[in-house]
């Protein structure tokens, strides 16, 4: 691929929250991204709001991607199905040829304040379906299209969370899922040296979105006590992964965290 062509990313779960803002700033700075979700009417709104940020202009970016054209698509997906996730990855192949970027973000924290004794195994499935498994099958397509691509090569970002390193209360699905993410990392970082696939993961902590709304009015803390937590304003979030996938892929970020500066996560509360 010439050095100045346009470059392709997909980004799971870009209807809403983070996922939105990263297909956003992507598209912002000249890339090409493909939306993928579950509800196609809310990818649909991500697509349009990009097209209002392009149209409104972006003065004095200086972004790797500035000034090229980018285009959007959107493909509705369940991430945990693995059909619909090889439909995904086919449409991107057809359309463009090849794949630079996967930003694995779909996911879900599950039902809210169910204490451990008390969580269904069907929430369990469906928060680990949608998290591990979907990373997994996302993961996968792209490794396996970079792989064969010419040229080779490519990046996958992984979101993980604050989570991944010091769990909420009631939070044990989404939890062991974040840590697995780790470790899912970690492996698609060495198993794809050889075909310049590089991975990393970035931890993030209360970006204001409607997940963590509740953060506003009050969230459970480790001793008992219910506290207002500060939260960041996610396009800080989508700079950073930006600045991940635009990196030359000689250099890698293996593990970002970005948070809110004065939540409760260093220190003692």
């Amino acid at each position: 691929m010439e050095a100045n062509a346009t470059k392709i990313a997909v980004v799971t779960g870009a209807g809403s929250g983070i996922g939105r803002a990263v297909a956003v700033e992507l598209l912002r700075t000249g890339w090409s991204v493909v939306l993928a979700g579950r509800r196609a009417e809310r990818l649909e709104e991500t697509a349009a709001l990009a097209r209002a940020v392009l149209a409104e202009g972006s003065p004095g970016d200086t972004g790797e991607g500035a000034g090229k054209d980018g285009t959007s698509s959107c493909v509705r997906t369940d991430v945990s199905r693995p059909d619909e996730v090889a439909a995904l990855f086919a449409a991107v192949r057809e359309r463009f040829g090849r794949l630079d970027l996967l930003f694995n973000n779909a996911g879900t924290f599950g039902p809210g304040g169910v204490p451990f004794e008390e969580l269904p195994y069907d929430a369990w499935r469906h928060v680990v379906g949608t998290n591990l498994d979907g990373a997994f099958l996302c993961a996968q397509a792209a490794y396996r299209q970079m792989k064969e691509q010419d040229p080779q090569g490519g990046r996958i970002i992984n979101n993980g969370s604050i989570s991944a390193h010091a769990p909420r209360p009631h939070s044990v699905a989404y939890t062991a899922t974040k840590h697995a993410l780790t470790g899912l990392t970690k492996s698609l970082s060495l198993d794809g040296r050889p075909y310049r696939i590089a991975c990393g993961q970035i931890d993030i902590g209360n970006a204001a979105t409607d997940m963590t709304e509740r953060m506003r009015s009050g969230v459970l803390q480790a001793n008992g006590e219910v506290a207002v937590e500060p939260v960041m304003d996610v396009a800080d979030v989508a700079r950073t992964v930006r600045h991940m996938a635009e990196l030359p892929l000689e250099a890698n970020v293996q593990f970002a965290t970005v948070l809110a500066s004065a939540m409760p996560f260093v220190g003692r509360g």
